[in-house]
């Protein structure tokens, strides 16, 4: 490696340590500054942006921003507390589940935001330490992204993927990520069971309660969305957004079924799956527009939609500046990196991880590093059974959801902790990343591996 490779290599990573300390618009926006000085101050030549993924991630965003203004999002949150509510002493369990799952559902963690307070509430007046669900319902949260058909993460797996000769589907990719993942939140929520000290034991919360002010603070009220009254209009919207799931789910379908030489989607000229999922993502927006009453103006001012539209720029800077970097050096990549790739190719999880604690955005992740792994010759089994390792910004407590779970936790036992690593998320994460990796692992490569290497073109 050489001297002026180790000195662009430290500009890209300064680029993506300042865009996250920043946070928001500023991860992609500073990454221009890196992207700048690498092409105009040592003449690189400029990687390409990628662009298909950002137009899913803008179709996406746009149908669940409508979702939200027509209120179905409501609707689906309100379902889920009568869930909770209904077994509040397996709330450990259920909490993370419902997060997961909402996040499966609308593609994005920011829904965590509505369901997070409640989970709190539950815990609290159950008696049960509300750090114990609370931790790990915000890293499932998170942990979903790479199992929603519209996440940007899987949709950039699957279009990267195939660019690169590895013909895997959205369905074939949630068939190892789904239950990969589940396996591991669900033992991080056993982790968590007795995590900490009780309530009635814990010194510091029984502090807090004996003093009036503080005791009228955590029990006075309760977190609901029960007494919503939800439109017609809101549900119809949930059913077209399912529905568009479903489409999309069965055109995926469509590229896996084989008739004859060719496959089902061919022979009836379907189009490539990102222009499908961009097409039926519109149409379901329309829909809820002019059937549902959600609000343009409402759709745009929601947070679903805004914080979709800060990951599409944080992935526009963010993708561009890494694959001008590694573009330009791929062959001195690959002489470094061929022993390392050859022996122990699921080392490559290990570096996603590291990428995602820097950069907060698991498409990010993928859309950045994923070329690379193929560059460097990793199989494509490797890569889908490691998928679940681009989750790693739990590592240092800054991200938006863990900040406001630490807030919605009126006991206090949610904490982001002195020494900033010492925190609430911190085994729970790695518990559930650890596990879900090694288990995608095992079924990409060990169990199943025959099936997932038959996708290669």
């Amino acid at each position: 490696m050489t001297f002026t490779m180790i000195v662009e290599l430290l500009i890209v990573l300064a680029a993506l340590y300042v865009g996250s300390r920043y946070g928001s618009l500023a991860l992609g926006a500073i990454s221009g500054i890196g992207l700048a000085i690498l092409v105009f101050g040592f003449g690189l030549k400029p990687g390409t942006p990628p662009t298909d993924v950002i137009y899913i991630i803008i179709a996406a965003v746009t149908c669940a921003g409508t979702l939200q203004a027509s209120g179905g999002m409501d609707w689906m949150i309100q379902v889920a507390e009568r869930l909770l509510r209904k077994h509040p002493e397996h709330i450990t369990f259920l909490g993370p589940l419902v997060t997961f799952f909402l996040t499966v559902l609308v593609g994005t963690g920011h829904v965590v935001y509505t369901i997070m307070p409640i989970i709190c509430d539950i815990a609290l007046k159950k008696g049960i330490r509300p750090e114990r669900p609370c931790g790990v319902s915000s890293v499932a949260s998170q942990v979903g992204i790479t199992c929603s058909p519209i996440a940007a993460a899987v949709v950039a797996f699957v279009t990267i993927s195939n660019a690169n000769g590895y013909m895997v589907s959205i369905p074939q990719v949630l068939m190892v990520t789904i239950p990969a993942c589940l396996i591991g939140l669900m033992c991080a929520a056993l982790a968590s069971y007795k995590r900490g000290k009780d309530l009635d034991k814990d010194p510091e919360f029984l502090k807090r309660k004996a003093d009036p002010e503080q005791y009228a603070y955590m029990f006075g009220s309760s977190a609901t969305t029960l007494d919503k009254v939800i439109s017609k209009e809101a549900k119809a919207s949930v059913f077209i957004f399912l529905g568009a799931l479903l489409v999309i789910v069965g055109f995926a379908f469509c590229q896996m079924i084989h008739v004859g030489d060719q496959t089902l989607a061919a022979k009836i000229n379907l189009p490539k799956m990102n222009i499908c999922i961009q097409i039926i993502m519109l149409m379901a927006a329309a829909c809820n527009i002019m059937f549902c009453k959600a609000s343009p103006k409402k759709a745009v001012a929601g947070a679903v939609w805004q914080s979709g539209m800060v990951a599409v720029v944080a992935i526009y800077g963010i993708a561009w500046l890494a694959d001008t970097y590694f573009g330009n050096y791929m062959d001195q990549m690959k002489l470094m990196l061929a022993d390392l790739v050859t022996n122990y190719p699921w080392s490559i999880a290990v570096v996603f991880f590291l990428v995602s604690v820097l950069i907060n955005s698991q498409g990010a992740v993928v859309v950045a590093m994923l070329p690379l792994a193929f560059e460097l010759g990793i199989a494509g089994p490797v890569l889908l059974g490691v998928l679940p390792s681009v989750y790693g910004y739990f590592f240092i407590p800054n991200y938006p959801s863990d900040i406001a779970t630490v807030n919605f936790d009126r006991s206090g036992t949610t904490v982001i902790g002195k020494y900033l690593l010492n925190h609430s998320f911190m085994m729970p994460g790695l518990i559930s990343v650890i596990v879900a990796t090694v288990v995608g692992y095992l079924v990409t490569n060990v169990f199943f591996a025959g099936y997932f290497a038959s996708f290669v073109q």
